[in-house]
């Protein structure tokens, strides 16, 4: 019997990719010394965790070198402080973010006439949540940076340098209770419309169509993508540290197939600069905005984040359950993704307006009137 000849079939028939100079890209692959090898998932994982904790060590020297050189009170136990977030495998962003609360806190007390910080008082939190307020600061980052201070007195407590009392009745912030900003549809199509660069056009509808976080995909590696199965590992999120696999529509295959024709494959990256570093987020925030000054949307008060409230909405809108939702967006809590719920309820929509039509017909008493 013959053996059947299997044809090679381009990706790109399959989803009708446009425009018609993409068609046959798939098949012109580059040769072999120019491609990046997949590397086996084992040592891709090997070199991933390798690269955090390099990254985390130098985010750790850097600050405590900072710290060092400063005139802060209380300076060394700070530097404990971040010594023992680091070894609770804290992520170089909390590292950073606990560094610049605390410093901004310390630099207050000082400023207060105060050095020695075992005559802290809930007083000085109050002041120093005030002048933040005062500031200008909005209230989720006041929140974050008292959080920072409350984890650092705890850390003081255990040191038996601070008494337990500052601990009893804990200053809160209340934050406003806001909707997600989800952009609108057709405000979604003339955006896309007007991005023709491959890559800026492949990291807009990676961020739509898979929900990750922006620094989460600004971290990915090539290695990350499975192309067949259309999915990416996140190794460690950018917020949570908990690893998960999210997927990507065909729309966004189509995008990512013509960025990877037109890259430098030698790259690790799947997204670099110009300098062939990965992108910063004030770089693919700049980019954006350009998009959205570009479609005449500038002030629609969209941002990149949008994109990850958008994908969650459609979902729910799609009718996928929330608990599956919660897995790809990679929140710890079911409440956190319940929010998005609020934006779905096509239930309360529907009543609204049945029993706003009978109010208009005159008839608020009707038979079929919701029972709420």
């Amino acid at each position: 019997m013959q053996e059947k000849q299997l044809s090679f079939v381009n990706p790109n028939q399959l989803h009708g990719c446009h425009p018609l100079d993409l068609n046959n890209h798939v098949n012109d692959r580059p040769s072999k010394q120019d491609v990046v090898t997949k590397k086996p998932l084992a040592v891709q994982k090997v070199e991933t965790f390798s690269l955090l904790i390099a990254k985390r060590r130098h985010v750790l020297d850097h600050l405590l070198g900072r710290i060092s050189g400063s005139d802060l009170p209380c300076k060394d136990q700070l530097a404990q402080y971040l010594i023992h977030k680091y070894r609770k495998n804290c992520s170089p962003k909390t590292l950073q973010i606990a560094d610049v609360s605390l410093r901004q806190f310390l630099t207050f007390y000082r400023n207060e006439g105060k050095q020695n910080i075992s005559q802290m008082t809930r007083e000085d939190i109050e002041a120093f949540v005030e002048n933040l307020q005062d500031r200008g600061l909005k209230p989720h980052s006041v929140r974050t940076r008292l959080c920072s201070v409350y984890a650092f007195i705890r850390f003081l407590i255990e040191e038996k340098i601070l008494g337990y009392e500052l601990m009893e009745r804990k200053i809160k912030v209340k934050l406003p209770d806001r909707l997600p900003r989800v952009i609108d549809a057709e405000d979604l199509k003339l955006l896309l419309s007007v991005i023709a660069d491959a890559r800026d056009r492949a990291l807009i509808l990676l961020l739509l169509r898979t929900g990750m976080r922006i620094g989460e995909l600004l971290n990915t590696k090539v290695n990350d993508v499975e192309l067949n199965e259309q999915k990416i590992l996140i190794y460690q999120a950018f917020k949570t540290g908990v690893g998960r696999v999210v997927y990507y529509s065909d729309d966004a295959q189509v995008a990512l197939l013509a960025w990877l024709k037109a890259r430098d494959p030698s790259k690790e990256n799947l997204f670099y600069g110009k300098s062939h570093q990965s992108i910063s987020y004030e770089t693919a925030r700049s980019m954006f905005k350009k998009y959205l000054k570009k479609a005449g949307l500038m002030h629609s008060g969209y941002t990149l984040h949008c994109l990850r409230h958008t994908f969650a909405t459609d979902l729910l809108n799609a009718r996928m359950p929330l608990e599956c939702l919660r897995v790809l967006l990679g929140h710890t809590h079911l409440d956190v993704t319940r929010i998005y719920a609020r934006l779905t309820d096509k239930t309360r929509e529907y009543e609204y307006f049945n029993a706003m039509e009978r109010i208009l017909k005159g008839d608020p008493d009707a038979d079929d009137q919701c029972d709420c």
